[in-house]
């Protein structure tokens, strides 16, 4: 196997693949990922996201052609964890220190109180959304960090589909989308230590992603992982791990077994899951090709 590592929107990249890339084709998916990046990164002042979050009476924004599945999905994942998920938990996440700027510094409880004086931004009635477009009334911070690594994932394995490769494996550190005809076994890397793993997950011509609250955290309960309704860090589960037939489903849903019952999600979704609680309970869908460790 060739292994073509690169960094990129602030993470480490693997592609694996049984003949190298050519130098055109690495190109192509560095064009690709910027292209995502100046689109949706609100740590670039020159994205379209920073556009929205500065235009102080809002306007119309038009998003790239294939923002149209995203949106969709957005959309899908809103409903059905009524609204614990939310593109507009970003300023939210602005306000808890996870900035453009990294201040890792929480603005204070009347800072905080103000902000939402006038009541939290919600996808659902803050954005109006036709097609690829999204009309806003006042500024807005956009962060599709919940399914936006996902999809890139996605992106990339397209670019390879297109250029011949039949199997290969993307890993957008931990964001993992494997094509081919013999399968994959992946750990699950325990969320407090790297050194073990909870479990195997055995992965074939599907997506992995993998979501912890230890990945981005900066202090004593703060982290990512925001229920949108309250802008408040979760704190029951710790870790999960999401099968799906894409990387943005999976990447969605690994975020929204954070908020909502399986069950739930479920009812309009095709996945099956591992997920960890802070007391170190571990639960697994019957239908998860793999296994926990006792």
């Amino acid at each position: 196997m060739f292994t073509f590592s690169f960094n990129a929107i602030g993470t480490q990249w693997e592609i694996e693949t049984y003949e190298p890339l050519a130098r055109g084709l690495q190109q192509r998916i560095f064009r690709r990922i910027k292209a995502f990046d100046i689109t949706y990164s609100r740590f670039r002042p020159d994205s379209l996201v920073s556009q929205i979050a500065a235009a102080p009476e809002g306007g119309c924004f038009d998003f790239p052609d294939d923002s149209f599945a995203l949106f969709d999905l957005y959309d899908r994942l809103h409903r059905a964890t009524a609204g614990a998920v939310d593109p507009l938990v970003g300023r939210d996440l602005e306000l808890l220190g996870y900035d453009r700027t990294y201040s890792l510094t929480p603005a204070s409880d009347l800072v905080r109180a103000n902000a939402h004086a006038r009541g939290r931004a919600t996808w659902s009635k803050d954005i109006i959304r036709d097609g690829t477009s999204i009309v806003t009334r006042h500024p807005l911070v956009i962060d599709v960090g919940a399914a936006g690594k996902g999809y890139l994932v996605d992106i990339v394995s397209e670019i390879l589909r297109e250029d011949g490769f039949t199997q290969f494996v993307v890993d957008g550190s931990g964001d993992i989308r494997h094509a081919g005809e013999s399968s994959l076994r992946v750990g699950l890397e325990h969320p407090f230590d790297p050194r073990l793993a909870i479990g195997i997950a055995n992965l074939q011509d599907r997506a992995l992603c993998a979501s912890a609250v230890n990945k981005r955290a900066w202090g004593d309960g703060l982290h990512h992982v925001l229920d949108a309704r309250t802008g408040v860090p979760v704190q029951d589960v710790v870790a999960t791990w999401v099968v799906a037939d894409t990387a943005a489903i999976a990447d969605g849903l690994a975020t929204a077994l954070f908020f909502t019952r399986a069950d739930h999600l479920a009812a309009v979704f095709r996945f099956s899951y591992v997920r960890m609680f802070a007391d170190g309970r571990a639960e697994i869908s019957p239908n998860f090709d793999g296994k926990l460790f006792s």
